[in-house]
């Protein structure tokens, strides 16, 4: 194991020499002592010491106390003080020294022997503790997620750079300002403001959540629904000490939930509800009838005339084309909280809520009819199309919405049959 090399810097020469001696009797390797403050600097780069021990009071025009400053500002070398009582006091009141960073004369080679190790290991110690530090500042800041640390009383303490570019805080005006100023937090739906989590988590001392309609306010203004958690910080006894939030922009994630929704819910091609979405609103309006007296609504099916004579004759462009016209032309036929879906091919089915009779039922598929009548100008083609209608209503006591559905398609058939552009109510006997 290498001795620590010391460096004396004392400019009472028997001092000097007593000292170095002490030094290397106990085992250090003492290579130099210097005698004025100016040359401190360049014997630091020439023989770079473990430790530096200097008289706080040089000779020169530069005292100790400055030297000490270039020192560990320039090198990172600890420093150990010689002082006598005198100077000790005057310095304690000025505030210029830490505990264990001085010894007084006279000092025995005990005193020095443990002044000096406790301010090796001192360093040793800060050494790793920075090291530590910077391992952890390079892994946050290499986190995919925004970090902000607060600490006990809610004051941002730091902010990795990805927390900046979210926020818009720079790290450096950041410092000292309560959480809630750089990280406003409010409700997308309400608009109101969400309370300090930070605070939540360490009053309870539990991992919360962040909510998921939660939006991050930027400097800017601009608005950024995020995502993650926010804990407490707890120290090696486990006391709390701050909090940490970790957030990520999931602006993405939820353009994917809403597509994956909509891919699950909604026709791809025309945008209508699928079968899916509108069985369970057709559910829905069953279980309103069962609910309320007098309410009503009815079922349409859908099947255009000639859809394949035209895909076959146009190409299949031409025919999706096609559907998606007829889908905007079934929209204009109906009332805001009607549903139109497409059920696949060339099939569509209506659910018309709150009608009195069949009558309203059936004026809603006469003007479909006449609106599906009216040519259509696609890619420079004019086309015709019609279609069969088959009429189902609520008042025929049903409670699956697949069968509501079922004699309505059946109704449909029927129409098909009766020579097509035509619409038919279903009746029992259509079963018989």
């Amino acid at each position: 194991m290498v001795a620590p090399k010391i460096l004396v810097v004392e400019d009472e020469k028997i001092q000097a020499v007593d000292i170095k001696n002490s030094l290397i009797k106990l085992g250090y390797t003492v290579t130099e002592t210097t005698d004025y403050a100016e040359a401190v600097v360049k014997k630091i780069a020439e023989i770079n010491p473990s430790l530096v021990l200097i008289d706080i009071c040089l000779a020169g025009e530069v005292d100790g106390v400055q030297v000490v400053d270039i020192i560990q500002n320039t090198f990172k070398i600890p420093v150990l003080y010689l002082t006598d009582s005198l100077v000790y006091e005057k310095i304690q009141i000025n505030n210029l020294l830490d505990p264990f960073s001085y010894i007084l004369k006279p000092f025995t080679e005990k005193d020095l022997h443990i002044a000096v190790e406790i301010a090796l290991y001192k360093h040793k110690i800060q050494k790793q503790l920075q090291t530590e530090k910077q391992r952890l500042l390079s892994i946050i800041n290499s986190m995919g997620c925004a970090v902000l640390v607060t600490d006990i009383n809610v004051r941002i303490e730091m902010m990795n750079p990805l927390a900046e570019m979210l926020t818009g805080w720079q790290q450096k005006e950041a410092l000292g300002k309560y959480l809630v100023e750089v990280l406003n937090l409010v409700d997308r739906d309400t608009g109101e403001r969400i309370a300090n989590l930070a605070t939540q988590a360490m009053q309870a001392g539990v991992v919360l959540r962040l909510p998921d309609n939660c939006r991050l306010i930027a400097k800017n203004g601009t608005e950024i629904p995020i995502g993650d958690t926010v804990a407490p910080i707890r120290d090696c006894l486990g006391n709390i000490t701050g909090a940490v939030v970790v957030f990520q922009d999931i602006t993405q994630r939820k353009q994917t939930e809403a597509q994956l929704i909509r891919n699950a819910f909604y026709d791809g091609l025309t945008a209508l509800p699928n079968r899916v979405l509108f069985l369970d609103r057709l559910k829905q309006a069953l279980e309103r009838c069962k609910r309320r007296v007098n309410s009503h609504f009815a079922v349409l099916f859908l099947d255009l005339d000639g859809f394949k004579e035209i895909n076959d004759r146009f190409g299949h462009g031409m025919g999706d084309d096609l559907l998606i016209a007829i889908a905007r032309r079934l929209e204009s036929c109906l009332r805001s909280g009607d549903t139109v879906a497409r059920f696949g091919g060339d099939e569509f089915a209506v659910l018309l809520e709150d009608i009195k009779d069949v009558g309203d039922a059936i004026n809603i598929a006469k003007r479909i009819q006449e609106t599906l009548g009216l040519p259509l100008h696609l890619n420079g083609v004019e086309i015709f199309t019609t279609a069969s209608i088959g009429i189902a209503l609520s008042c025929s006591g049903y409670d699956e919405p697949r069968t509501l559905l079922r004699d309505a398609d059946t109704a449909m058939y029927r129409a098909k049959e009766q020579g097509k552009a035509n619409y038919i109510v279903f009746d029992n006997k259509f079963l018989t």
